[in-house]
């Protein structure tokens, strides 16, 4: 290997670990649009599914087959009939629908099954169980129109759900469901997904769609100036639905974002709206800081706040390479657990990704604002000015008059943020002692309104 491939490997690996340890364990419904199968994605979302689940996540798999169906429907010569974004189901379309779930598990199984060497599956070991655990409900007739063999979900099997995923089994669930009597409902992968995620309060919702997401402006072109929004909170996602029109087509903003909505307000910690046509979208939402897509979650995830002991380890990891590379004093864990409440960070799904600490110097009417850092994976994010407006903040409610900083590199970003050069002789008495001479810190001071 290469040592460019090594450089860039490691440090992406442990960035990753985080994640791999703060998602096992936990359990996703992961829904598959049956447009990302037709397009032929399924093999390698197979791949990052067996991958995400050798990680010791628990993973229900839903798929759709809206285009199977209607692949069945026009080679009978059959017209595909919708209505309130829904497929009215008449005994032709209920025939072509099972044909379609019945060769699509076909598929499903036999992408889970493969194990050549050299490839992602080798020595996997997947096992995929399906059954059934919907009870479905008929749609009946709304608004005048009869969606016959059309339903909706009355109950999950959650406890056959659980015990199928302690066994360290992925389920597998088409979009069916029967009544006590025995009579087949097609229902919709949406709904299916949603429910079953509710049901099992899980921690993840995740659509693989046609669409990439939600943008920020949803009325306005795609463009630079208009980028998917990564982040929904809960009450902006409903503000939003209320402002779109009714979806009927999956491509409609509304459309998945709905089923998000529903799922956060009912319990489930995060929803998902991901673009199957990236490769690999699974893994870059799941273990990438920003992920690719939208979520919806019902707070902000990223939140602002002082340290506690249980954060130290989260900082050492963070600081320690920039104290590697001279930006930062070496600092001891015993030093920072020390003074550990001293610190402001800023956590992101339970990983610290910015910090900085504030010791103040009474007598001086000062303090000096240290270890300032952020996350690469984060910069240019802002959160670096966070953290400085929350350290100004916490030095005024002290009574300070001023904070100060200590830098060999970074002169330029404190300036640019009202900081002034001063003479090291400026320094209180009780820092000056502690000055190296050999370091040349730059000493920089703001004076706080």
């Amino acid at each position: 290997m290469s040592a460019v491939f090594n450089f860039t490997f490691v440090p992406w690996f442990r960035s990753v670990a985080p994640y791999i340890h703060l998602h096992r364990g936990k359990t996703f419904v992961v829904a598959i649009a049956g447009e990302a199968i037709a397009a032929g994605k399924l093999q390698h979302l197979a791949q990052d599914l067996a991958l995400i689940q050798s990680m010791g996540v628990k993973i229900v798999l839903v798929h759709g087959f809206r285009p199977q169906v209607n692949e069945q429907l026009a080679a009978k010569g059959h017209e595909a009939k919708y209505s309130h974004g829904m497929r009215i189901t008449d005994t032709v379309a209920l025939d072509c629908a099972q044909e379609a779930a019945g060769q699509l598990r076909y598929e499903i199984e036999a992408a889970f099954s493969q194990g050549l060497p050299n490839t992602p599956m080798a020595g996997s070991t997947v096992r995929v169980i399906s059954g059934n655990f919907i009870t479905a409900r008929p749609v009946g007739i709304v608004d005048g129109v009869d969606f016959k063999h059309s339903g909706l979900v009355r109950k999950v099997d959650t406890a056959g759900i659980l015990r199928t995923l302690d066994f360290g089994a992925m389920v597998l669930l088409s979009p069916f469901g029967f009544s006590p009597t025995g009579e087949a409902f097609n229902l919709t992968m949406e709904e299916v997904a949603t429910s079953v995620a509710i049901e099992l309060q899980a921690d993840k919702l995740i659509f693989m769609t046609e669409i990439p997401g939600v943008r920020i402006n949803p009325a306005e072109p795609e463009g630079e100036d208009n980028p998917i929004d990564t982040e929904l909170p809960l009450a902006a996602a409903e503000k939003l639905l209320g402002q779109l029109p009714n979806p009927t087509q999956p491509t409609d903003t509304a459309f998945y974002l709905q089923h998000c909505v529903k799922a956060c307000k009912s319990g489930v910690e995060r929803s998902h709206i991901l673009p199957f046509s990236v490769d690999g979208a699974l893994l870059l939402e799941i273990y990438v800081h920003d992920g690719i897509g939208t979520m919806v979650i019902d707070e902000k995830l990223e939140s602002l706040r002082e340290a506690t002991a249980d954060d130290v380890g989260g900082i050492l990891q963070l600081i320690e390479p920039f104290e590697k590379d001279g930006t930062l004093v070496t600092r001891d864990r015993t030093e920072i657990e020390r003074d550990a409440d001293l610190y402001t960070v800023i956590e992101h799904d339970g990983v610290i990704f910015g910090c900085a600490a504030l010791y103040p110097y009474p007598e001086a009417k000062t303090a000096e604002m240290a270890a300032l850092t952020v996350s690469p994976h984060s910069q240019s994010q802002g959160d670096g000015e966070r953290i400085l407006k929350r350290i100004e903040q916490r030095a005024k409610g002290m009574g300070l008059q001023s904070i100060f900083v200590l830098t060999t590199r970074t002169m330029h970003w404190f300036i640019k943020r009202g900081f002034v050069q001063v003479d090291p002789e400026w320094l209180p008495d009780a820092r000056k002692r502690k000055y190296n001479i050999n370091r040349k810190s730059q000493v920089l001071v703001k004076k706080l309104s």
